[in-house]
């Protein structure tokens, strides 16, 4: 890998870092997952930052952006256009709805019914919609950063086990550290620092990232090892469904992209550790998932760590 490679990765870390205070690892993660294609799950609890990080990575890249604040109402065409009648040609338009944009922002995901959610699932997996028998392509970069709140119950759907699958990294943020949490206070507004935030790539520039990521050498030794994972997770006691082979695509090209953002051309076991949990977790089926969803993915990292200590690492 070349050093204006390593170079551009780390101006895009940095950039984000602007507005996210003492969470590089999760900018990191961010970064890896952005690098690889996928889509994030950002799932903590309500003021952690969860929007302010998906905004941030957004604006880091000079691609369009929006928003969507799921509720309740929403309804698939809502996200994804509708076809309307032109009264001057007595033919119907297609009106693109806000997935059309390299960077879509899914608020609270979990606020709107399983039906609405089900529109992103094939622009997330193919980055195309179909509307009315007419596919249409969507920009390149694109990905979607969905964000939740676990311990919020009330006027909200859990997301689908295919809906969950479709996301390559689930991710929390933490509490910030005491000092990043003071400058956080001493900082007041938040969506100023978020409007003067300046694009730190292009969209051409993060394509050839991408295109770049997927060339980064894994060794035979080292797949077999994310192999062994996933195929643990199939046979450990504590789940009752293991990652799909999807896990295994998504495990192999997320620690590619983890590799280059540590600025090497080359994967490493400790990378597969890192990236095992944010890929696997959440596509578990566990058999104790607790009685809440914050009970739950402890249940799934707990059985993911069992799992890498089980599984032994390629010498």
């Amino acid at each position: 890998m070349n050093s204006h490679v390593s170079e551009q990765v780390q101006k895009l870390i940095n950039n984000v870092e602007e507005v996210i205070f003492g969470k590089r690892e999760v900018v990191k993660l961010c970064v890896a997952g952005l690098l690889a294609r996928g889509h994030l799950l950002i799932e903590d609890i309500p003021g952690i930052g969860k929007t302010t990080l998906a905004q941030g990575l957004a604006r880091s890249i000079d691609s369009s952006f929006n928003r969507i604040q799921f509720t309740s109402d929403m309804l698939p065409s809502d996200i994804l256009g509708v076809s309307v009648l032109n009264p001057r040609t007595n033919e119907f338009e297609f009106r693109a709805g806000p997935i059309f944009a390299s960077i879509l922002l899914a608020d609270e995901i979990n606020r709107t019914p399983p039906k609405s959610q089900s529109a992103l699932l094939e622009a997330m997996s193919e980055a195309h919609v179909t509307v009315d028998g007419a596919t249409h392509a969507l920009p390149r970069p694109f990905m979607v950063l969905a964000t939740q709140n676990p311990i919020e119950y009330e006027g909200t759907y859990t997301l689908p086990e295919s809906q969950l699958d479709r996301f390559m990294l689930r991710i929390e943020i933490g509490y910030p550290p005491e000092l990043d949490e003071l400058h956080i206070m001493r900082r007041r507004d938040p969506v100023a620092a978020l409007e003067q935030l300046k694009p730190a790539l292009s969209a051409q520039e993060v394509i050839e990232l991408q295109n770049e990521a997927g060339q980064v050498r894994v060794e035979d030794s080292v797949a077999r090892y994310m192999l062994d994972l996933v195929l643990a997770t199939r046979t450990s006691e504590l789940v009752q469904l293991g990652a799909s082979p999807r896990g295994s695509v998504a495990l192999y090209e997320a620690c590619q992209a983890r590799a280059m953002v540590e600025g090497r051309h080359y994967v490493t076991p400790d990378d597969v550790k890192m990236m095992a949990e944010p890929v696997l977790a959440h596509r578990l089926i566990v058999k104790t998932r607790g009685n809440t969803p914050i009970a739950g993915a402890r249940e799934r990292s707990r059985a993911i760590q069992e799992v890498i200590k089980r599984v032994p690492i390629p010498v």
